[in-house]
């Protein structure tokens, strides 16, 4: 059997059992529909206003989710990680994709019809039960950053913008350097705030001990006191 095929039936499994689909001819679609590409990092997934065709699901790497402004600035909303899936919202709300998506690095990316997924709704009410979750979810996520980038103060948001990276992508092997790679215009992005801001932010928290920063790595030194940071705002 060719390793690609191979491969694709590793991920459908994953998949599978996330969805509880637990029959051979739903795996077998799932092999049969499911297509595979590799995004080289600042690669587009998709685009705002484009018609969702599929879901996708994040092998390897890390995606990041945008929404550009009146101003020509892309705020990034959203950060997936391995193992989770993106691009469906749109589906289910019946309209157009309201954000872009793009590569934070080299990222594997695994994609599945919409009419496919729509069919497995039909048939696995499992299915139905999981994206219900994932969006109630992804709406009280949503709901505690808007708090976060609108009423907290500059320090507060870079706090919570640091510990979510820290949730979403955890450590380095040392346990405490975070596993993603940040340009500060990205880490503003995240934070709603300036990049001048942001880069002064940072050097005010490596200064007072809570951060150690070594070019675009962030390294956590007291994450009780980042933790207060945020919660303060």
């Amino acid at each position: 059997m060719p390793i690609n095929i191979i491969y694709k039936e590793d991920i459908a499994r994953t998949i599978a059992v996330s969805w509880q689909c637990t029959s051979e001819s739903e795996l077998k679609t799932l092999v049969g529909h499911m297509s595979i590409r590799r995004f080289k990092k600042n690669d587009t997934i998709y685009h705002e206003q484009e018609n969702p065709t599929r879901i996708f699901f994040l092998v390897r790497g890390k995606v990041k989710i945008v929404k550009e402004s009146g101003l020509g600035r892309a705020q990034i909303v959203r950060a997936v990680k391995e193992g989770e899936f993106f691009g469906f919202r749109a589906f289910f709300a019946n309209e157009r994709y309201a954000t872009s998506t793009i590569a934070f690095e080299d990222s594997t990316i695994a994609a599945l019809p919409l009419k496919v997924l729509a069919t497995f709704i039909s048939t696995n009410t499992h299915i139905a039960q999981y994206f219900i979750h994932e969006l109630a979810n992804m709406l009280g996520i949503a709901g505690e950053r808007i708090i976060s980038l609108t009423q907290k103060h500059i320090r507060g948001r870079l706090a919570d913008t640091i510990l979510v990276l820290k949730e979403s992508y955890g450590y380095e092997s040392d346990n405490a350097t975070l596993a993603i790679v940040m340009n500060r215009d990205d880490l503003a992005s995240m934070s709603n705030m300036s990049t001048s801001n942001a880069i002064r932010t940072l050097s005010a928290f490596a200064q007072e001990g809570i951060l150690s920063i070594a070019g675009k790595r962030i390294k956590i030194i007291d994450e009780e006191q980042l933790k207060k940071i945020s919660k303060l705002g």
